[in-house]
């Protein structure tokens, strides 16, 4: 345990999303496509035999990492080392392994790969979130609740229709990633700069080979679309806008993560508590929100990383430059990981989130007081009261009921209204008015319409997709 290790693979990400951006998954997708390619080519009538695409896929998953790195260190080129120690292993295929290609062939077609598999791995987990989210708003559909703005009570809602809110923002991400995924293209096979120059050499100057060399080639890997024009490499503004869909997503888990913290504190909400989990190593009664608390900090990462892969969008020379490519190595892989973590986290979160109804009750009770004023004011307009008249009374006394609630002491608003001649009404008139469930609008019906409208068809058109079980452990 001397040298560093990644927390986000040692603590955080999934085994199934750190495998997808592995050494083994990428170096075993370079030999898948220059297999690919030597099949392409052969079909299209370059002079590739049987026996040599045989020897290929016969060696594709037996990677000889030490002669690649010893390569490497001789030429400083992981793609020439790695063409080279594929050839040690394939003598007779050796000849035509890359052939025609540039190193963005296996580089850029790889990344491409690895952040379809990368969102795929994402729509699962979001799913799954958004199944567990819909099924928590449906049951809390009608549960009144204090609402805040700028953290001040504020008209009640309901903990379903705040849900809701968070689903809602959830429903976006999954759209956005949906379109990426089914829009991303393949880069294909387009030479040193991408003008397919070396493709139209060995095909003789038939460019109707070549552009069906590119169509094979996405076949073979499963894409749909292809990219039309590149340069040496793929437009680095393909990474941003998938690096954009991650970071909302993270913004979308640290507004849900942020909220659960501060319901914490009021004790309404909590985040899943195990029996021997500690709080503090040194408070013992402590119950701090560590899992909503990781959420913010791995989203506040993850939304910065995308703006590495925006500045190195915007400074790109030409045909392609090479300063993308630390930058790409690392910012790529942490995104998707730190995403992976980020739903894992919620997915956890959500399906043990614990609510406490007797203290939202508690404290709504001490509030709905100031709101219910409208509503008494407009029904003692309703049995003859002067409406000015009584709005300067009520502010007189919502006035002196604050001040006493500051002070300690118990709300006295509704007792002084009901103590009051002009409002003609008794202190059962306005207990009547009090009900919690009269304050919320329309909120349960919104949920309701929210989820049967908008998540339910989702969720249908997925139910093929197995949900996650998410488990946090440390």
């Amino acid at each position: 345990m001397n040298e560093y290790r990644n927390p986000l693979i040692e603590r955080y990400a999934s085994k199934e999303m750190s495998y997808i951006f592995s050494p083994e998954f990428k170096f075993r997708t370079w030999r898948r496509l220059w297999i690919a390619l030597a099949k392409a080519e052969k079909e299209l009538g370059v002079n590739i035999t049987d026996e040599q695409i045989r020897e290929l896929e016969s060696k594709k998953d037996e990677i000889n990492f030490e002669t690649a790195w010893e390569r490497e260190k001789e030429v400083r080129h992981d793609v020439v080392a790695h063409i080279y120690a594929y050839g040690v292993q394939c003598p007779k295929a050796r000849p035509i392994i890359h052939l025609g290609a540039t190193s963005a062939f296996v580089g850029d077609n790889t990344d491409l790969i690895q952040m379809r598999e990368g969102m795929r791995r994402i729509r699962t987990l979001l799913l799954s979130v958004i199944r567990k989210l819909a099924s928590f708003a449906g049951e809390h559909a009608s549960l009144p609740t204090l609402g805040f703005t700028h953290f001040q009570p504020a008209q009640p809602t309901t903990v379903g229709k705040r849900a809701s809110m968070w689903l809602q923002d959830l429903i976006s991400d999954y759209r956005d990633l949906v379109w990426r995924l089914r829009t991303l293209p393949f880069r294909g096979a387009k030479g040193a700069t991408g003008t397919q120059a070396s493709f139209m050499r060995i095909f003789d100057g038939d460019k109707q080979k070549v552009g069906r060399l590119d169509e094979l080639l996405a076949k073979e890997i499963g894409f749909e679309p292809v990219l039309p024009v590149t340069g040496q490499t793929y437009s680095r503004k393909i990474d941003c806008r998938i690096l954009d869909v991650l970071s909302g997503i993270a913004q979308s888990a640290s507004k849900f993560a942020t909220d659960v913290r501060l319901l914490s504190n009021l004790r309404e909400i909590e985040e899943p508590f195990e029996e021997k989990q500690v709080g503090s190593s040194s408070m013992a009664y402590k119950r701090n929100p560590m899992r909503c608390e990781r959420m913010t900090s791995l989203s506040r990462y993850l939304i910065h990383l995308s703006h590495v892969a925006q500045t190195t969008a915007a400074t790109q020379w030409l045909e392609r430059t090479l300063d993308d490519s630390a930058a790409r190595r690392m910012v790529i892989p942490e995104a998707f990981l730190s995403c992976d973590a980020i739903l894992t986290i919620y997915l956890n979160v959500v399906g043990g989130m614990r609510v406490y109804p007797a203290m939202i009750g508690k404290r709504l009770a001490s509030e709905l007081p100031f709101m219910a004023t409208e509503n008494i004011l407009m029904e003692a307009v309703k049995r003859g009261g002067d409406r000015q008249v009584l709005h300067e009374k009520i502010r007189e006394y919502a006035r002196q009921a604050a001040a006493e609630v500051k002070r300690g002491e118990e709300n006295r608003l509704l007792e002084m209204i009901a103590a009051d001649q002009s409002f003609k009404m008794t202190a059962d008139d306005v207990s009547r008015i009090m009900d919690p469930s009269e304050f919320v609008g329309r909120a349960p019906q919104q949920v309701e319409q929210f989820l049967k409208d908008v998540v339910d068809p989702i969720l249908e058109e997925n139910s093929g997709i197995a949900e996650v079980r998410a488990e946090v452990e440390v």
